[in-house]
């Protein structure tokens, strides 16, 4: 018996054939791990038929009214990021309500960072996506 497998080829796009698309997001009244899932696909190139998991094949976002973005359950005062500065007795918490307030810029790009796969690509992944408080941005020419 003949097997059907011998014919089939793993695709692999070119670096010249990988076109990226501008997708703009409107965050007003989105909730956050929502909005940060469908940002995460799309950097990483699900939503195309060309997606290669070794390559960057993702396209870029435009986020606007991040300061608008919604929390559910008791998130905004039970939520702690963490950070270490290196030195003994450096680990160092924040709560969501002082960062959002401080920075809503980073609550969401550090929820779709850690939606990322942890490897190589994650830093170029995370470079196509630009995050801004308010509806204005200067990339409206983009397509």
């Amino acid at each position: 018996m003949k097997s059907n497998f011998g014919n089939q080829k793993t695709y692999a796009p070119k670096v010249a054939e990988i076109k990226r698309a501008w997708h703009f997001i409107d965050a007003t009244d989105e909730i956050l791990g929502r909005v940060a899932t469908r940002i995460a696909k799309i950097l990483m190139g699900k939503n195309k038929a060309t997606f290669t998991p070794n390559e960057n094949t993702g396209d870029k976002v435009v986020v606007t009214n991040a300061e608008k973005i919604r929390f559910t359950g008791k998130k905004l005062k039970d939520k702690v990021y963490y950070h270490h500065t290196g030195y003994p007795k450096g680990l160092r918490e924040e709560n969501l309500k002082s960062l959002f307030g401080r920075q809503p810029t980073e609550v969401l790009r550090r929820a779709v960072s850690g939606m990322l796969p942890k490897n190589r690509l994650r830093i170029q992944r995370i470079k196509n996506l630009y995050i801004y408080v308010g509806s204005e941005h200067p990339h409206k020419g983009a397509k």
